[in-house]
């Protein structure tokens, strides 16, 4: 499913940068609880917060869904 498969692609990217789910969710203003449930593919996630997410994880949407 694609709710699988970004949440990986956001557990990846956080991990390349070695920051913990807190930490990301401090930089994108998202909630470390909903990080968790992104990752794990237990929710959607909006354009907006996806924006967010990937300006925290400094990458480009293109970057981004480059799996």
């Amino acid at each position: 499913m694609i709710q699988e498969k970004v949440g990986k692609r956001i557990k990846e990217l956080r991990n390349k940068l070695n920051i913990s789910q807190e930490e990301l969710g401090f930089r994108s203003g998202v909630h470390r609880t909903y990080i968790a449930s992104l990752e794990v593919g237990k929710r959607n996630i909006s354009i907006v917060t996806l924006e967010k997410i990937t300006n925290a994880l400094e990458v480009t949407l293109n970057i981004f869904f480059d799996f």
